[in-house]
């Protein structure tokens, strides 16, 4: 296509993207993710799983949103490379088991060859993981491509071999005081008509609305850009947990980490008051800090919410601006959000798992 045609049509292409952007509405998140809830435990496989795990034994690491780009200015994922390595080969080490949610590739923004062949070595760590039975993959809205059979063989397979199965999401099901509980991981894109809409839409953006996007350099990514949207899309998710006992939900998507149904910036706040309440000097300076650096990358947030039921959960991303990457682990009984920064893992919030499921009660 010649440059001024395609200068002539990009003005309309933009317009349909933000008239179609994303923008999470309560009945769609609320049926799309019970509808996918019931088709995994009714055993629909190419949905996702059921994996038994035992509290105290079983290790979780889970990461989402790195959105893998072609190494070019506009790849968010550059920065935090060198911190995700870190991370891969401590959990690999560790006999974690990775659980990648969604978002793992750019593909709005890069074609999957770009991508595959800027980020070899990234890619071959996460397959270590799955070479010892010990890697799982969920789609989200910008790699919705490997939902499908074609993409999959075509660009992943040389990579990760053909045991890689792709998944719209899984549920890790445990038992505690002889009752059945459930923690059910998804990206979080559903309830985007643009991404979770009926058979025919998943299949229209991820075939030919992404490659026109792409082609004509779009990036809508609307919902990790406005953090309005990313506290009512979190606080829609937190909605929906409470309705399902027994059941802790982790999703990614809005790149805000949110731990036991209260987001950081909220519980920072809080660590804060309760510091200054007791005069600790020390912890009043660290916290500060910690605010100042998170208030940055979540410009615009004002609201401090507080959600009362634990149940909610939120991996943050591995794309920060300043190299950080966030991620949820399940080990040893516990619960933990924790931050890597090169080769430093930090531990954010934590809790055990039964604590939360007493609160559940």
């Amino acid at each position: 296509m010649s440059n001024p045609l395609k200068r002539l049509l990009q003005r309309p292409v933009i317009w349909l993207s933000t008239r179609f952007s994303s923008s999470p509405d309560r009945q769609q998140v609320f049926s799309s993710l019970s509808a996918l809830h019931e088709a995994i435990l009714a055993g629909r496989r190419q949905k996702g799983l059921v994996l038994p795990f035992d509290m105290e034994q079983s290790r979780f690491i889970i990461f989402s949103d790195q959105h893998k780009g072609g190494k070019d200015g506009a790849d968010d994922f550059m920065s935090a490379e060198s911190s995700y390595l870190a991370a891969l080969q401590h959990y690999g080490a560790q006999q974690f088991t990775f659980i990648n949610l969604g978002d793992c590739e750019e593909l709005w923004e890069c074609t999957p060859t770009k991508v595959l062949a800027a980020n070899q070595v990234t890619l071959t760590a996460e397959a270590r993981f799955l070479q010892e039975k010990k890697y799982f993959r969920i789609f989200g809205n910008h790699d919705l491509e490997w939902r499908y059979a074609v993409p999959r063989q075509q660009f992943l397979k040389p990579i990760f071999g053909r045991k890689l199965k792709v998944y719209e999401g899984l549920i890790l099901q445990t038992s505690y005081r002889e009752q059945t509980y459930r923690i059910f991981l998804t990206h979080g894109h559903q309830g985007d008509l643009r991404s979770d809409g009926n058979a025919f839409s998943k299949w229209f953006v991820a075939a030919i609305w992404t490659p026109v996007q792409r082609y004509f350099n779009v990036r809508m990514d609307t919902l990790s850009d406005s953090y309005d949207l990313a506290d009512r899309h979190n606080s829609l998710m937190y909605e929906w947990s409470k309705n399902y006992q027994k059941t802790l939900l982790v999703s990614g998507h809005t790149h805000k980490p949110v731990f036991a149904s209260l987001d950081h910036i909220d519980r920072l706040t809080k660590q804060l008051e309760k510091a200054q309440s007791q005069g600790d000097t020390a912890a009043v300076h660290v916290l500060q800090q910690a605010l100042q650096a998170r208030r940055a990358e979540y410009a615009g947030k004002q609201v401090v919410k507080t959600m009362a039921h634990p149940s909610y959960f939120n991996t943050g991303c591995c794309c920060f601006s300043d190299g950080d990457i966030t991620g949820i682990e399940i080990a040893d009984g516990f619960i933990r959000l924790v931050k890597w920064k090169n080769d430093i893992r930090t531990v954010l919030e934590e809790s055990p798992l039964y604590y939360l499921f007493d609160q559940m009660n």
